[in-house]
Order: C-alpha cells, then sequence, then structure tokens
C-alpha cells in the first residue's frame, strides 16, 4: 500500500469513528493525521517515545495506532464512550504507544524534555518525538522547556509543530500573536526545518536528528485536510458530523 493509500485509509477510518461517536475535534485531527501516519509507520522504533502535546488530536494519535495494528476495530468502536480507554484525549498507562495523559496544552514539550534527558542519563539511545499545536507557543512553559532543551543540548528530541493556523477561538496570530515563530524559535540556536506536513517526501526530515540541541520541525498543514468544506474553518476544531456531511466527507476522501 502508497502512503496516499494509506492516508486515505486512515482518513475515511477517522471521519467514521468520529461520526459514529458523534465527536467534534476533525479539524486539528485531519491536519496532524499524515505525520502522525508517517511517524509511526516509518521512523518511530521500539526503544523511542512519542507524546502527543496536542492531546486533543487524539482520535488522529488512535488511528494511527490502529493502522500499525496496536488497536482493532473493536477498540476504535470504544472512541468516547463511557469508561472506554479510547477518550477524547490520552489516557495513559495501558497501552505503551501512550506515555503522557494529555490535553492542558502547554505539557507535553516540557514532559518530552524530561523523557529525552532521562534517556540520555540511562545511555538508552532511543529518540523522543513530541507533536504540539501552533497555538500551543502561547503557553510559556514551552519557552522554559525549550531554553532546558537546549541548555542540555538534547539532540534525542525532535519537536513536531503543527503549523495549521487556527486554534480554538480564531487564527493564531489573531488570538495571541507570536509574530514570526519560526524566527523566534531559530534565536535559541536549535536546528529548524520548515516542510509540507502532508507530503511523505518533506516529512521524511523526522530521521534527522539535531547535533546540538532539539530538532524542532515546522509542519505547515491544512486545518481539516481532505475535507472540502472542513478545511480552514474554525468551526471544525469542534463540530461534529452529521449524516449529509458525512457523506459528502466520506466521498470527497474516496475520490481518486
Amino acid at each position: 500500500m502508497s502512503f496516499k493509500q494509506l492516508c486515505q485509509e486512515a482518513r475515511l477510518r477517522l471521519l467514521r469513528m468520529h461520526y459514529d461517536s458523534k465527536v467534534g475535534h476533525l479539524g486539528g485531527n485531519l491536519s496532524c493525521l499524515d505525520a502522525l501516519l508517517y511517524l509511526h509507520h516509518h521512523v518511530l522504533q521500539k526503544e523511542d517515545t512519542f507524546v502527543l502535546a496536542k492531546g486533543h488530536a487524539a482520535g488522529a494519535l488512535y488511528i494511527a495506532l490502529w493502522s500499525i495494528g496496536r488497536l482493532t476495530d473493536g477498540d476504535l468502536a470504544q472512541f468516547h464512550r463511557d469508561a472506554t480507554l479510547l477518550a477524547g484525549h490520552p489516557v495513559a498507562g495501558w497501552l505503551p504507544e501512550i506515555a503522557v495523559a494529555t490535553g492542558s496544552l502547554g505539557h507535553g514539550f516540557p514532559v518530552s524534555t524530561g523523557m529525552a534527558l532521562a534517556k540520555r542519563l540511562q545511555c538508552n539511545t532511543g529518540r523522543v518525538f513530541c507533536l504540539m499545536s501552533d497555538g500551543e507557543w502561547q503557553e510559556g512553559s514551552n519557552w522554559e522547556a525549550l531554553i532546558f532543551s537546549r541548555h542540555q543540548q538534547l539532540n534525542n528530541l525532535t519537536i513536531l509543530i503543527d503549523v495549521n493556523g487556527l486554534q480554538g477561538f480564531g487564527t493564531t496570530t489573531e488570538v495571541a500573536s507570536m509574530g514570526d515563530l519560526h524566527k523566534r524559535l531559530s534565536a535559541f540556536d536549535v536546528k529548524i526545518s520548515v516542510i509540507d506536513g502532508h507530503d511523505p517526501e518533506q516529512l521524511a526530515v523526522m530521521h534527522e536528528p539535531a547535533e546540538q540541541g532539539p530538532h524542532v520541525v515546522f509542519m505547515n498543514t491544512i486545518k481539516g485536510k481532505g475535507v472540502s468544506f472542513m478545511e480552514n474553518r474554525l468551526e471544525w476544531h469542534y463540530l461534529p458530523l452529521n449524516s449529509a456531511q458525512y457523506e459528502q466527507a466520506r466521498q470527497e476522501v474516496e475520490a481518486p
């Protein structure tokens, strides 16, 4: 199966899971799904650790785990149900691939820095990957983690930023502008890559560690990627699909 076919199948399964559960947050799940698929199929090794800092994209993480056989259709049917382990934000501890419970933004990156330092102190060759949202950089804890990770030269840490430009109440510029985020992070003398977050050839940059600190990958993405009425639309940060919308979305994703 090609990566394009994998992404198509995963998008269809994500849409169905959210529709069946009547759950929103589809926009930000669709923007980072390609990156999660590439990471889980082509990058992560047994000794590596992944942290989903943008916990509201748990659906995309579950689909990525389903695509590598770690979750079943029966598991996905329990998404967002009462007493489920497949909650709207990740529940830690029941599956090795879900190491941290996230959802309150601004914590995933700091926890990842501690994990990366611990691996180094334990002479563990594994790497740590953390997927963040762009709006999450409005949280001061992330800047402290950036200072710490650069000072400690954590070259086993890769930060993936889902730059879809939208957050809960508007664009990231309207809500709390950070100016040129790329330029601000570059001032910390860390390795920076800027890529198309939907292009597998460019996603391959995840393989590359930095030399003296974390590798920060800006992934330019489209919120609601693959569904015309969702793309770059703020409301799909929240809304669930009705039956007509689900059918249209399914047809658009299935189209060659």
